[in-house]
């Protein structure tokens, strides 16, 4: 069956295309009486309007195009959930894909999302080179999220991932922790801020900072504890870790249980992001939050600038995060 076109909506609400069109638009100039009729029409006939044709004949694109890093990170859906309602409001298109942390397969990720001649692009932390990036932005007005540039036709939208980790030795060390261990995020754009913000607040503190390098993954929470296991005996094993994020510090909790350390009793932990993940009861993890759902809005907003606005020069956005303390850390017994 061939799919419903606007001419067979306009044959069934006895309209004329003009207006139809009009009414996929949303415009106001439509009275509500022939809105209901051409609405009505399209449900009946299961009629769908064809955004690229749309973008295409106006010569503009309602479409952004969003690469999401890792699909496994609770993290990016609640960027994601920010950036569409803001998207709504704007008259705004999602489309999404993902580079599953490839530099390959995100370059191709990025080249698919270019091919619908998108509005804008928006690519959620991504690892791609700045060549890359500097390439897109001169296709279609671009924003970084967890993700710093310094390309002139780039916006950024970060958190401040120095204070963020300072808050959570911070917290430790109020509690009373000297062996603080930071479990990084290995070539993520967002470790060097977070790894520096810990060495910082450990020396503030008089404390010897100790980073092993890991990834923002669970098993690679796993690794680094089972490193550290092989590097400590039990009786000065680290009291407390400040993990890349919240699927590494889950990693490190598993492993640190498989081996017998109770959390928080003998190693308390601190996590980053503060995902759905850390809010489960069972989890229930202290972690470092970042107003993910405003930077999903707040990377639409610099798009919308740059597309209704004329804006030229950059934005770079950078929010303060917060310390949720949950049931994973607390005092040491030794």
């Amino acid at each position: 069956m061939a799919r419903p076109t606007m001419e067979d909506v306009a044959e069934r609400a006895g309209v004329s295309r003009a207006l139809v069109s009009l009414v996929m638009r949303n415009s106001p100039k439509v009275s509500e009486h022939r809105r209901r009729a051409v609405l009505a029409a399209a449900k009946d006939l299961g009629y769908q309007p064809d955004i690229m044709a749309r973008s295409l004949a106006s010569r503009t694109s309602n479409i952004v195009g969003v690469m999401v890093s890792d699909l496994h990170n609770a993290f990016f859906a609640d960027v994601v959930e920010g950036m569409d309602t803001a998207a709504q409001e704007s008259g705004l298109e999602l489309i999404l894909n993902t580079g599953r942390r490839s530099a390959a397969r995100e370059r191709t990720a990025l080249e698919s999302l270019l091919a619908f001649r998108p509005g804008g692009i928006i690519l959620l932390s991504p690892i791609l080179p700045a060549s890359a990036i500097r390439d897109a932005a001169q296709q279609a007005p671009l924003v970084l999220v967890s993700r710093s540039s310094a390309i002139a036709d780039v916006d950024t939208v970060n958190d401040d991932g120095e204070v963020g980790t300072g808050l959570a030795v911070d917290h430790l060390a109020s509690l009373g922790h000297r062996r603080i261990v930071h479990l990084d995020g290995g070539t993520a754009f967002t470790a060097s801020p977070r790894r520096k913000g810990y060495q910082t607040a450990m020396e503030r503190h008089g404390l010897e900072p100790m980073v092993v390098p890991s990834e923002h993954t669970d098993s690679a929470g796993i690794a680094a504890v089972q490193k550290l296991l092989n590097l400590f005996t039990r009786d000065n094993f680290p009291t407390a870790l400040v993990c890349g994020n919240d699927f590494n510090a889950v990693g490190a909790m598993s492993a640190l249980e498989e081996a017998g350390l109770r959390v928080p009793e003998d190693v308390s932990i601190v996590g980053y992001d503060n995902t759905s993940l850390a809010a489960l009861r069972h989890v229930s993890l202290t972690t470092i939050d970042q107003p993910r759902v405003q930077m999903g809005r707040l990377a639409i907003e610099a798009l919308v600038e740059r597309l209704r606005a004329d804006r030229t020069e950059p934005v770079r956005r950078r929010l303060q995060p917060s310390l949720v303390v949950r049931s994973t850390t607390s005092a040491p017994l030794r």
